[in-house]
């Protein structure tokens, strides 16, 4: 991709803010030094602990002593004393020191500890974080503590969040609005690539430490995403010495598996690993009806049944270091490799009439057999330095992604008449073959500058680079047993993104009052091209994205929150790549390579309130789109379909939430999530004369009962109410879950039978009309599932 002028004019506004911010670290500051040693025997001990606090006991900087037992700790100018530890010595505090231009650099000379009186006992300390935290930007889930979880994938934490509901195909919706950036550690993974959030059921839960939801995000988040980010958390631990958890599976439906997370710290270094391995067999049911009304008058009527079985076996393994100049300066290096091996069986039957089911034309049956490849891996290089002053930080990190899937498969299709009789002339056998690759690169800056009290400035750096290649045959059988190309479906489809972005935050409080205003400026480099028919498509943009918060605290009780954000959803690969899926010989999926970016300007208002025994969280809120992309379905006079994405004139939202939880008893606790919203969609530039008016809500509501002897019983009821679309509507679903666990030898092991959808009543239905057809369908791809697990924890 070129650099432009933009480029430079993204890159200068960058430095000149790292310049203002990095002078003021330079100012106000002193450092102390000494040495600590073995009492009994003068000896220096290393990697000792150092936390230097102010006479009211607050902590403000501190470090570890190297090899020779030395320590050098950055300190801002000010009264403080030292506490200096070591494990299995007795803890040892220094005097009051000052610190000031006049002595900016202090000895505090040599520090001895002696051993402490007698050995220790091994001492576990354990503690349950709640499952979900709340602030007025931020909902943080500590998925680990969900029963509902234990067996699953990524994708099954998140149908689990509030706010969060994920349809039976597995396409993600915060608040009813598909348009969510997903991230893993707080960058783009292959996971969510090609496959969209479908593939985030490769990733087993075991594997996540917690999940971040962030309705509407300050500028030091990517502007992607109308309607937020997820950010999906992989747990690493940092206690010395070694640690870990281990997980089997088994399920019905068929679902094996086995997940370990194994760290090792010692001294400067931690270790750590994280390894999943499952086998599943996932079965899929479909149903469809159509009518096409034709220029003669008569209406052509399609029911078709689909059926499926996908087994796939899933690796994902990821490892690591961290390594501790000192705990103030860490520098992480780590490798992720994941490989999916899926082979898909779906079966068709198409039946058509004429006018009536009373007058029956035949039917045809075509089978899809699928193998899939799809190994991805992901390298990742972070550095992070804090300073003495709380909240001032600095950190760095370089990602390189890369994956590439393959796909092979086969159609065979018959036809027959409609008293069973076959009919050759009509069979079909076809091939696809379907290769697609990835490369990116992620360079990311941040630092951070706290000012004044409780004052910080935020500014960082991000640049990416993505290429995308897709390359596709589909080829049908002739009469003489030689494959011939089906016109239009041979192209080698090319997607290269340079996107470089900057922004500056700057936020204070006071008294009551706290704000927070920043704005990102994000420089878009797109061009796509097919190579067979030499179309290229560039696209160059520049945009900014400002963002506000403005906060006040009513009492310790209650919190008020207005914020606003502006968002863009950039058409990404799946969007844009003309190939077309042919599994299904009457209804085909694409994308659409005219497509343009969607806006969005989003505002809050949010509320807490603390109770003693509850927490209550509500938001109203409203979204304003143009250019909305969603996906339109287009009947021809045969009755085939295709669906793609467009660009409809915009849509308007408003809604109004509400999270909380309440302890009723000491053993039953309450967790719930409601959302209520009102949308108005423009899709006059389609064709559609009539704003299409959508009322729609959804509510989930889990009960956790903890009894003795280590029991624990879970109960979760969701349901999404009935929402309309640019074409038609998509119907409600309702599902209920339940877990029970069992804590085992001595709390170190777990047992949990986890049901979902008890009633397999998990269905996705739809409406979808225009000028000349009707269809109904629905499917289900997720099947009430069945999973017992063991999970055994050391050290933890």
């Amino acid at each position: 991709m070129p650099f432009t002028q933009k480029n430079l004019f993204v890159l200068s506004i960058l430095f000149c803010l790292f310049a203002a911010t990095c002078s003021f670290a330079q100012q106000n500051k002193g450092k102390i030094r000494g040495t600590i040693l073995d009492q009994s025997n003068s000896e220096p001990l290393p990697f000792s602990t150092i936390g230097v606090y102010t006479e009211k006991d607050s902590l403000v900087g501190g470090g570890i002593s190297d090899e020779n037992g030395k320590y050098s700790v950055d300190l801002p100018f000010g009264k403080f004393y030292a506490l200096i530890e070591f494990m299995g010595f007795e803890s040892q505090k220094t005097k009051v020191f000052t610190l000031s231009r006049e002595e900016q650099n202090l000895d505090l000379g040599q520090t001895e500890l002696s051993t402490t009186a007698s050995d220790l006992n091994e001492v576990v300390v354990q503690g349950e974080k709640t499952v979900m935290e709340l602030s007025l930007d931020k909902r943080i889930f500590n998925v680990g503590k969900d029963l509902a979880n234990a067996g699953g994938n990524a994708s099954d934490i998140l149908m689990n969040l509030p706010s969060v509901a994920v349809d039976p195909d597995g396409n993600v919706r915060l608040r009813g609005s598909s348009n969510v950036r997903i991230l893993i550690d707080g960058k783009p993974s292959g996971l969510v690539s090609f496959k969209g959030s479908a593939g985030l059921r490769q990733l087993p839960a075991n594997m996540v430490e917690r999940v971040e939801v962030i309705t509407n995000p300050s500028a030091r988040y990517e502007a992607e995403g109308m309607a937020g980010v997820i950010n999906i958390i992989l747990k690493k631990d940092s206690k010395q010495g070694f640690n870990g958890s281990f997980e089997v599976i088994a399920g019905y439906p068929l679902n094996t598996g086995f997940t370990a997370n194994l760290n090792y710290r010692h001294n400067r270094i931690n270790w750590f690993v994280n390894y999943g391995l499952s086998y599943r067999e996932q079965p899929g049911v479909s149903e469809l009806y159509q009518e096409v009304y034709n220029e003669d008058g008569t209406t052509s009527i399609l029911s078709q049944n689909n059926s499926s079985t996908v087994t796939g076996l899933n690796n994902n393994l990821r490892g690591g270091l961290d390594y501790y100049f000192n705990e103030n300066s860490i520098l992480t290096a780590s490798y992720l490799w994941r490989r999916s091996d899926a082979h898909r069986i779906t079966d068709i039957r198409y039946n058509d009439y004429l006018n009536s089911f009373d007058n029956y034309l035949g039917y045809s049956l075509r089978r899809q057999d699928e193998t899939e490849d799809e190994p991805n891996k992901e390298a990742i290089l972070n550095y992070k330095r804090t300073f003495a002053q709380k909240g001032h930080e600095f950190t760095a990190s370089f990602t390189y992604l890369n994956y590439w899937e393959r796909s092979n498969q086969l159609f065979t299709q018959s036809s027959f008449t409609p008293e069973g009789t076959p009919e050759p002339a009509e069979d079909l056998v076809q091939t696809s073959l379907n290769d697609e690759y990835e490369n990116q690169y992620l360079l990311q800056m941040d630092y951070v500058k706290p000012f004044a009290t409780k004052g910080k400035i935020e500014t960082g750096l991000r640049t990416s680079f993505r290429e995308m290649e897709n390359d596709y045959l589909v080829q049908e059988e002739d009469e003489s047993g030689d494959f011939v190309t089906i016109p239009g479906l041979d192209n080698i489809f090319l997607y290269n993104e340079n996107i470089l972005a900057a922004y500056a935050i700057v936020g204070n409080e006071t008294g009551k009052w706290s704000y927070q205003g920043g704005l990102r400026a994000e420089h878009t480099d797109v061009e796509t091209i097919l190579v067979e028919t030499n179309e290229d498509n560039p696209r160059d943009y520049l945009n900014f994205f400002p963002s506000a918060h403005l906060t006040y605290n009513v009492s310790e009780e209650n919190a008020l929150q207005l914020s606003y954000s502006r968002r863009i959803r950039r058409p990404v690969y799946n969007d844009l790549s003309p190939y077309v899926t042919f599994s299904d010989q009457r209804n085909f999926f694409s994308g659409n390579p005219d497509l343009n970016p969607e806006y969005t300007d989003a505002f809050e208002l949010g509320y807490i309130k603390y109770f003693d025994k509850a927490t209550l969280f509500s938001t109203v809120y409203f979204r304003n789109t143009v250019d909305k992309i969603e996906r339109i379905r287009q009947v021809n006079e045969d009755g085939f379909s295709v669906t793609a994405p467009y660009n409809l004139t915009g849509e308007e939202s408003v809604g109004v939430e509400f999270s909380g939880d309440y302890r009723i008893k000491d053993w039953w606790k309450l967790d719930f999530n409601a959302n209520f919203f009102h949308a108005r969609i423009d899709a006059s530039n389609i064709g559609q004369t009539e704003l299409r008016k959508t009322y729609s809500w959804l509510f989930r509501q889990t009960s956790r009962f903890t009894f003795g002897k280590g029991w624990d019983i879970q109960v979760r009821a969701n349901y999404d109410a009935k929402q309309k679309t640019a074409q038609g509507f998509r119907k409600g679903i309702f599902f209920m879950d339940l877990s029970a666990s069992k804590r085992i030898l001595e709390d170190r092991g777990t047992l949990v039978l986890n049901v979902t959808d008890i009633f397999n009543s998990r269905i996705n239905r739809f409406i979808s009309e225009g000028y000349n057809f009707f269809t109904e369908g629905e499917s289900q791809m997720l099947r009430r599932q069945t999973n017992l697990t063991f999970a055994y924890r050391i050290k933890q």
